[in-house]
């Protein structure tokens, strides 16, 4: 779990370190107007070209820190230098290897830009490293992407090498078909049931560039269109749930910063690639390079590009995922997610049902809305139970159970067990969304590892009123927010995390707190609790006042005791009833999660089980059928 953090922390140097990024630390993106295949790609281009010279420009000569995996990957992209890279690779195969499946991917993008640049000794260096280091596979679903679609592609390129030259003492030929047997298995476990790790704000990286390689690379033709179907797929699901290019949540895995700066994310590196309307982070995410070593074998679908940049019409997504594989203490494998993205110009609301689909990273509803410029602003409202048990750790990881708490901190993820936390999920949390309104009900048992409900309330909202009504009143941008907390609260700062030097390896941290400036914390510390969120565009009212005129005029009941439960009516005339533990009603009639389809919504329509999707974004359609391994385009009659 520690490598992706430990990688992150080398491209912040990185960043410090290398000439400034001209779209990271430049004006915002112009919303694109031109449509236009050739200035479409001529842009996605530029962009890509721009990420290779940032890293070939950040070499130093004599400094052998600055020329990394990432310079050689670029430098060969652009066919440069290659007598001084070959030699730096021969440097840098003498020296122990580690990272895993962090390791795999880069060096077989080396491999494959390599082949007509690198020495015949640099070339095998780099194959002897297959054999000396053991790399493991890891234990996520990004892990397994990495690992395999590594492992498939190197034994490609030396198809016929016996056992005893690759680290697990394999042959080629029983890697390719292990690896080949896995990718296919896990492309019909998302394109039937869904995706595990479904929006992750850093992840998305560890299956898109896979993918991008798969599609690049493979010699065999069914798995090059799977890789490049694939990505299409990841893409597309990108582009649905992004606000001006920022993705929000749900999120299976996000982590403590972009929870709450939406934008400072990898997710952010792939939107600014793909469809150019939003700045890409710093060192492009740590990950984008190894996007951008091959970006030029890829074309952005017409139809995804637009439907990441088309926010003219509101829509309401359905979808359904999985969570992550439980290995303990539970009877069922994979729990259904079922996930409701509602999207506006001004804003977007997301969430799915609750409860644990990953232990540690979990984000599970929000209302995040739209700002001219997303650097350095936290533009969501939210709520959560900070949850940490050892038993559920246990239930989702295989490591030996004594020190896993302990050791999330210095695997850098610092938050877990802390009781101001706003990352992770609860099995005491229930989550009803309709449209622009969220329900949280939490049903907390006594005894319980903090037992309290956290609001997440910006530093950036302005006009936050306490009203006698028991409503909270906030603007965020052009979004009016109305924020009921069903049980008494009191306010904290949020205390952020600093990152510090630690001699022993892994992670140190120093809690930080702005005082005033910073973030606040709504915390109310009872057991049976409840959250409603109700948004709306300031331009539905005259006034903000006639917002909150409007929201105290709505019904609303509740109790707490015995479980806590929900009527209200809502903005959009809803009648809404929800009570822990049972299925959510809309307007008397009851919820059927059981009838959800793997994508529902009028861009993105898949039925469960089926391998096929259909991308749709005005008149043009892409279909991605997985059972023929096919892609078609259409243009719909007007």
């Amino acid at each position: 779990m520690n490598k992706f953090s430990a990688l992150l922390s080398l491209f912040s140097v990185l960043a410090v370190l290398a000439p400034a990024q001209p779209a990271t630390t430049g004006p915002m993106p112009t919303p694109p107007s031109d449509y236009r295949a050739d200035a479409r790609r001529a842009a996605y281009l530029a962009r890509a070209n721009e990420v290779l010279q940032w890293y070939v420009d950040s070499v130093k000569p004599g400094d052998p820190a600055t020329f990394g995996s990432g310079q050689i990957a670029a430098k060969l992209a652009r066919h440069e230098d290659a007598a001084a890279v070959s030699a730096r690779v021969i440097e840098l195969m003498r020296g122990p290897q580690s990272a895993d499946m962090f390791w795999m991917f880069p060096w077989t993008a080396i491999s494959y830009l390599g082949r007509d640049q690198l020495t015949p000794e640099a070339k095998a260096a780099i194959r002897d490293a297959w054999r000396t280091y053991f790399p493991m596979r890891g234990d996520t679903e990004n892990h397994w992407a990495m690992y395999y679609t590594s492992l498939y592609l190197m034994t490609e390129l030396y198809p016929d090498d016996p056992a005893e030259s690759w680290f697990n003492g394999k042959s080629s030929a029983e890697n390719r078909a292990e690896a080949r047997d896995y990718l296919i298995h896990w492309m019909d476990l998302a394109t039937t049931i869904g995706q595990g790790e479904f929006n992750p704000t850093h992840y998305i990286g560890e299956y898109a560039i896979p993918m991008l390689y798969l599609s690049t690379w493979a010699t065999d033709p069914a798995m090059r269109i799977r890789g490049r179907m694939k990505l299409d797929w990841i893409l597309a699901d990108l582009a649905e749930n992004t606000l001006n290019g920022v993705l929000r949540g749900p999120n299976a895995r996000t982590d403590d910063t972009s929870v709450i700066q939406r934008w400072f994310a990898l997710s952010s590196y792939f939107s600014w690639q793909c469809f150019g309307n939003t700045p890409p982070p710093p060192s492009y995410g740590g990950f984008g390079i190894w996007f951008a070593v091959a970006a030029a074998n890829y074309d952005v679908p017409e139809v995804i590009f637009r439907l990441a940049n088309d926010r003219s019409e509101d829509y309401l997504q359905h979808d359904l995922k999985r969570s992550r594989r439980r290995w303990r203490y539970s009877d069922v494998l994979m729990a259904p997610v079922y996930k409701t993205n509602y999207m506006r110009r001004d804003y977007a609301v997301g969430s799915y049902q609750g409860g644990m689909t990953d232990p540690i990273q979990t984000h599970v509803w929000d209302v995040t809305w739209a700002v001219p410029d997303p650097r350095g602003v936290h533009n969501t409202l939210f709520s959560a139970h900070p949850y940490a048990s050892e038993r559920i750790m246990q239930t989702y990881f295989t490591e030996l159970p004594d020190h896993m708490l302990e050791l999330l901190a210095s695997q850098g993820k610092p938050s877990y067990d802390v009781p101001d936390k706003i990352l992770g999920g609860s099995p005491y949390e229930r989550v009803f969304q309709d449209l622009d309104t969220v329900i949280a009900l939490y049903d907390i048992p006594a005894g319980t590892r903090f037992p309290r409900v956290n609001g997440f309330f910006s530093k950036d909202l302005v006009n936050v009123t306490e009203d006698a009504s028991g409503w909270i009143f906030a603007q965020g941008g052009n979004a009016y927010l109305a924020y009921r907390p069903l049980a008494p609260f009191h306010w904290e700062h949020l205390l952020g995390y600093k990152q510090l030097p630690s001699p022993t390896g892994g992670y140190k941290w120093e809690r930080v707190d702005r005082g005033d400036k910073g973030d606040k914390l709504l915390v109310s510390p009872h057991l049976k609790n409840g959250t409603i969120v109700q948004a709306a565009s300031a331009s539905e009212f005259k006034s903000f006042e006639d917002f909150k005129a409007a929201i105290r005029a709505l019904p609303l009941a509740f109790k707490l005791e015995p479980v806590p439960t929900v009527t209200f009516t809502s903005l959009r005339g809803h009648a809404l009833a929800f009570t822990f533990g049972e299925a959510p009603q809309v307007d008397g009639r009851p919820v059927d999660y059981s009838k959800w389809k793997l994508f529902e919504g009028p861009h993105l329509n898949a039925e469960k089980g089926s391998r096929k999707l259909t991308i749709t974004q005005g008149r043009l359609e892409r279909v991605l059928d997985f059972n023929t391994l096919t892609i078609t385009d259409r243009v719909r009659e007007r």
